[in-house]
């Protein structure tokens, strides 16, 4: 080889050469390509995994998945039990596109495929496919079409979608990376659950043991309340009840209520015949449904509830009422833990039913036994002492030459004897609460006066004189009651009056009613119906029947010999 010539390689091995180049650089390319996902798949697992609130991991994983392939817009949504969805969160569009499109998907077409078949689906154009139900008006467009599920353990939690606006279609290695981004996802929505589920469960502890220290404490009357107040702000409802047993054994009352129509709810009954409640007070077992509507519960309003836990108020081993925790309708259903802690709490609001019953039941002993008290010292003390006044005063004027002051002394001892009977007819109304004989006239007037208080100014004066119990019996009791309930009711309706008394007598074969009130009177008196059935009651019983009615106040007299009734 001379000097100046250059050396010149072959054709055919220079070629090879330079093809060998190319391929390692466009493979040392794909390794960096490669790479660089993986990193992007490592740090979009660290950061859904180094979150614990459950709604930021959700969201993250959405902003992960699009961020990882570089999609326009992501999704998940979370699968109800009913194979619907009751959570989207989604990723890539605006808040004005949100309300423009109005309300969440609900799980058709391809979404729908993806939770009846939970495997992943991969479309290059999204509305090519068959299965696809088209966008709702307002809906930005959309290309292709990635979906993965995401599982926790062996259950489908949800799945990801991840779409483009263009025709950029994903590749094989989108789809890995996706389901590989899913498989982390999953472990952090279980670790997310659990911790919300350990959060929940101390602060169903700590409310727990609150409410045993405010159960035992004696100075708390409403234990109860602030139980139902607990598990409304612990389980995020929007209804809490506790309902008890009516006086009909078809009906339950609303004891307490806490959370939406609240004030409207609480007292009102709720027939449970044929219900699912009847189904739980039988049964003793809580139930937890996904629609209130099973359990024949609603609003006064007439709104429906949705998602419902019932569970039973045991006492002696018996449900002696329901437990009712509920959602609105298309609210989220409760979980299986959430039931556990409800019936927990519903244990001790049955020991808190116990104690107020307990509590109540002592009070009412202190009251009857400090009527009791005051019972007998009118009876023993001041009757006595009365009396004798009377007999002294008697004995003075008997002295005394007939004149005024001979008139006053005799009026003074009259004034007395009446207020005897006044303080025995309080005595009797005092003892009348230690027993349980509530069927003689003399109880039944004084209920009824006690009854028809709140609507006139000032409760009746009532007394009686002579042997009203043993003579006023049967249909003629009967008869006196209704004759003070029209002539009362009638001074509520038309007197206006302050003052009302009723007065009961039984002297020498004669039973007199008589009713006294200082309203205004009123006209016409003779054609009111009511006025006509105290006439008809009386001479159907051969007696008379009397009112008189003017500006000062009316006066109702109903006689009837009892005599005629006896023979």
């Amino acid at each position: 080889m001379s000097d100046g010539q250059s050396i010149d390689f072959p054709d055919e091995p220079r070629g090879e050469l330079d093809l060998a180049l190319d391929n390692l650089v466009a493979r040392a390319r794909d390794v960096l390509k490669i790479q660089g996902r993986l990193r992007s798949l490592l740090r979009a697992n660290q950061a859904i995994v180094e979150q614990l609130e459950l709604p930021v991991v959700l969201e993250r994983i959405v902003a992960s998945a699009v961020d990882l392939v570089g999609a326009k817009y992501g999704a998940l949504g979370v699968v109800a039990p009913d194979g619907t969805l009751e959570q989207f969160i989604n990723v890539g569009m605006s808040p004005e596109q949100i309300v423009a499109i109005g309300h969440l998907p609900e799980g058709h077409g391809l979404l729908g495929a993806l939770i009846e078949n939970p495997h992943p689906i991969r479309l290059e154009r999204l509305a090519d496919d068959d299965r696809s139900a088209g966008f709702p008006e307002g809906h930005p467009p959309m290309g292709a079409f990635l979906g993965v599920p995401v599982r926790v353990r062996q259950e489908v939690y949800g799945n990801l979608y991840l779409s483009n606006d263009d025709t950029r279609a994903f590749s094989v290695e989108d789809e890995q990376l996706v389901t590989a981004l899913a498989a982390t996802a999953g472990v952090a929505i279980e670790n997310a659950r659990l911790f919300a589920e350990t959060q929940r469960r101390q602060a169903w502890s700590a409310a727990s043991a609150e409410f045993t220290a405010n159960l035992l404490s004696p100075e708390n009357g409403s234990a109860i309340g602030i139980f139902a107040e607990r598990i409304l702000e612990l389980s995020a409802a929007d209804v809490v009840w506790v309902l008890l047993p009516a006086e009909d054994p078809s009906e339950l009352v609303v004891h307490i209520a806490c959370g939406l129509d609240a004030d409207n709810t609480q007292g009102s009954l709720i027939t449970v015949i044929d219900s699912l409640a009847a189904s739980i007070i039988r049964g003793g077992q809580p139930r937890q449904v996904d629609d209130g509507i099973d359990l024949g519960f609603s609003l006064s309003d007439g709104r429906a509830l949705g998602p419902a836990m019932a569970v039973p108020l045991m006492t002696d081993g018996l449900a002696e009422g329901v437990l009712l925790v509920a959602r609105m309708q298309r609210g989220r259903p409760f979980a299986t833990t959430d039931l556990e802690m409800a019936a927990d709490f519903a244990g001790q609001a049955s020991v808190a039913i116990e104690l107020e019953a307990a509590r109540a039941d002592r009070q009412r002993m202190v009251v009857l036994e400090d009527r009791g008290r005051i019972a007998r010292d009118l009876h023993d003390h001041v009757i006595q002492q009365l009396f004798g006044t009377g007999l002294e005063l008697q004995s003075i004027a008997g002295s005394l030459p007939m004149g005024p002051v001979s008139d006053r002394l005799i009026q003074s001892v009259t004034n007395l004897d009446a207020s005897i009977s006044q303080i025995r007819t309080i005595i009797f109304a005092l003892s009348a609460q230690t027993n349980e004989a509530h069927n003689t006239v003399r109880h039944r007037i004084i209920d009824l006066a006690n009854e028809l208080a709140p609507a006139l100014e000032s409760t009746p004066a009532v007394s009686f004189s002579g042997p009203v119990d043993l003579i006023l019996t049967d249909d003629l009791a009967d008869d006196v009651l209704a004759v003070a309930r029209e002539a009362l009711v009638n001074v509520i309706k038309h007197a206006g009056a302050t003052h009302t008394s009723v007065t009961i007598t039984v002297h020498e074969g004669q039973v007199f009613v008589e009713i006294i009130d200082n309203g205004h009177g009123f006209e016409d008196a003779q054609r009111r119906s009511g006025v006509a059935n105290l006439e008809h009651r009386a001479l159907s019983r051969g007696g008379v029947f009397a009112l008189e009615s003017n500006s000062s106040g009316t006066r109702v007299l109903w006689q009837v010999p009892y005599a005629t009734v006896d023979a």
